[in-house]
């Protein structure tokens, strides 16, 4: 479905690609030597090898996924990104397997440039739905993490025209989360949605002690992804 969503302008960080939510506008300054596949984004931190596990307890059932920071690249816009897998089971059946492409700005932002997605039903691939790639059918990058968030700005996560448009708004930087694995303070809460599914409300918590997503809450039905397991590479 095509939608136009318009939000007030976000704010911008100095020394930052130029984006603009306003009136539907988005046209963010991509310059390839200003990024890196070192990601050590402070909420976000992914050195080659790094495994994150993840368990939700859904209406449909125990959905559990593994991420991997594989350590490969793929140059897209010119940038060089690396590879984040993401595999998605549920009640030990694989449901989706995808390979996101990541790079990190040089204030430490860190930018989404596009997903290869295998859709599974019944343990046979379905579709490739939800996949896209910056530059391709006037998709674009968006920021993923911000490496110095600030409290109520907000930022497009993705933008692939009537297929990804999330959008984040930073909510909190000084959050205490609770999870299987333990208690984590000082983490970054942010509000996600997307005009193309307009009911759907998440809330992301992301923690300098996990370098990464400590829990997503579904705002709807308060369904929780919780962090239950890491493994650093090496």
């Amino acid at each position: 479905m095509q939608n136009k969503f318009y939000v007030a302008a976000a704010m911008l960080v100095a020394a930052s690609p130029a984006i603009s939510l306003a009136a539907g506008r988005y046209n963010p300054v991509i310059v390839p030597a200003e990024f890196s596949t070192t990601i050590d984004n402070p909420f976000f931190t992914m050195p080659a090898g790094k495994r994150m596990y993840f368990k939700s307890q859904t209406g449909e059932g125990l959905e559990t996924a593994e991420i991997i920071v594989t350590g490969k690249t793929r140059k897209i816009m010119g940038v060089d990104t690396l590879e984040y897998w993401d595999r998605v089971s549920r009640d030990g059946v694989l449901i989706e397997d995808t390979h996101d492409f990541i790079a990190q700005h040089k204030n430490g932002d860190v930018w989404y440039f596009g997903e290869a997605v295998d859709n599974y039903e019944n343990g046979k691939l379905k579709n490739h739905q939800g996949a896209w790639l910056a530059g391709e059918d006037n998709a674009l990058p968006g920021i993923w993490v911000k490496a110095k968030p600030v409290v109520g700005e907000t930022y497009r996560e993705e933008y692939y025209p009537g297929n990804a448009e999330d959008i984040a708004k930073v909510v909190s930087t000084s959050e205490t989360v609770t999870t299987v694995m333990g208690t984590f303070s000082g983490c970054m809460k942010t509000r996600n949605w997307t005009p193309l599914e307009p009911d759907v409300k998440e809330e992301k918590f992301y923690c300098r002690e996990t370098g990464g997503t400590a829990l997503e809450v579904n705002v709807t039905d308060s369904e929780r992804d919780e962090l239950v397991r890491i493994e650093q590479g090496g």
